[in-house]
């Protein structure tokens, strides 16, 4: 067996009654409550950005493209559904997915209530697994293959504001020369808690704003593409602009609700300071139970040098004492961290006030990669910050180290 391997191994477990005894078990405690916070930190990050996403990519897709024009309401001017840049969406390098879609305003129209909002139709290419975590009750759109489908999904804030629920019919008046009206059948109900799509979209069938605009089946309002990466958002954006007609224009969706966005790269520098803070905390720790250590072993280390011991076996042993304790601090850490987010994930056990947050309760996401990265960055760290201590042994002297004191 190697030499210090074997007596890091026999010197690994203080007696309790030392000093060092105590401090190892901060040393370790510290070691796993760093592991703890940075795996909640980084899963709890993850859930917030992954909600919001899924959120807000219902209603608002990575990037949008319309005909260029001053209009500012909510309906487009009509595209022709088949042009190059549609139609080849695949040839785009960064892009999974994209689908036709159009907006029209209107008012919905109960015996006792009124409410304003704004229909987007959507098409037989719309992404559903978008609306699948958001959808509270009923179902999606069923198309019809002669018609439009006279089913619309209402938002749960609507719903509760004109007393509707799945199953029941509404009309909704749209404004136009000559004013027309449709009565709808309402087949779900969905909760983004974003204020700015629940209170006012309704999602329909995009044959019904075509009827309703005198369109064909080849115009729509505008095209909606999805990225494989969104943090690859930026390149498939240039690459999209790039092949635009000049009557149209491309819109991000980092643009278009730029404050959610900022308020999402907060979180992410809010999450790294603190990491930080903690791996600081976590090495200092551990190198001061690595210094007592020492002091407590000074006449063992005397006698290995006076035995012909050199500076760098020594210098190794108490680098595997404290890569033990390293590794026995990760242990604790992940096992504690993981079951807190899992009783989070399947619990629920944290409200939050969807007002403020845009969600019920504090969302979890098992990043794997990035907790391995976590785990990998403070063994490394603690692995680097253990070599300063242990230099201290070079100075050691053998003559004193043999009579020092406890």
């Amino acid at each position: 067996m190697n030499f210090p391997v074997f007596v890091a191994r026999r010197i690994r477990q203080p007696q309790n009654a030392t000093f060092s005894a105590t401090v190892s078990r901060v040393g370790v405690a510290s070691i796993a409550l760093g592991v703890i916070v940075g795996i909640v930190a980084l899963s709890v990050l993850f859930g917030f950005k992954g909600t919001i996403y899924q959120k807000v990519f219902l209603f608002g897709s990575h990037i949008q493209i319309s005909k260029l024009s001053l209009n500012q309401s909510f309906e487009e001017s009509p595209i022709l559904l088949h042009t190059p840049v549609y139609d080849q969406w695949q040839k785009i390098p960064g892009i999974r997915h994209r689908q036709a879609v159009a907006h029209k305003a209107g008012i919905l129209k109960t015996p006792d209530e009124l409410q304003g909002a704004v229909i987007k139709g959507v098409g037989r290419d719309y992404d559903w697994k978008l609306l699948r975590e958001s959808l509270i009750e009923g179902r999606p759109i069923q198309f019809s293959d002669t018609s439009y489908a006279e089913e619309i999904i209402l938002s749960r804030i609507i719903a509760q504001k004109l007393n509707l629920k799945t199953g029941d019919k509404v009309v909704m008046y749209f404004v136009q020369n000559p004013p027309r009206a449709r009565k709808l059948t309402i087949v779900g109900i969905y909760e983004t808690n974003l204020e700015e799509f629940d209170n006012q979209l309704v999602l329909g069938d995009i044959g019904l704003v075509q009827r309703l605009n005198g369109w064909g089946p080849d115009s729509v309002g505008a095209y909606e593409y999805f990225v494989n990466d969104f943090d690859r958002l930026e390149t498939a954006a240039k690459t999209l602009y790039g092949q635009l007609p000049s009557d149209m224009r491309m819109e991000r969706v980092t643009d278009r609700f730029r404050p959610l966005f900022e308020w999402l790269q907060l979180l992410d520098q809010n999450t790294s300071v603190l990491l930080v803070l903690v791996l600081f905390v976590t090495c200092f720790n551990i190198a001061s139970v690595l210094l007592v250590m020492m002091m407590e072993r000074t006449p063992m280390v005397g006698l290995l040098k006076t035995l012909g011991s050199p500076n760098v076996q020594i210098r190794r042993i108490f680098f595997f004492v404290g890569i033990r304790l390293a590794v026995k601090g990760l242990l604790i850490g992940n096992l504690i961290g993981l079951g807190l987010c899992l009783l989070q994930y399947h619990f629920h056990l944290i409200p939050l006030d969807p007002a403020n947050y845009f969600m019920n309760t504090v969302p979890i996401v098992f990043h794997w990669k990035a907790i391995f990265l976590l785990n990998l960055g403070i063994i490394l760290l603690i692995a680097l910050i253990l070599l300063l201590p242990t230099l201290i042994i070079s100075q050691i002297q053998p003559v004193q180290a043999l009579v020092f004191k406890k």
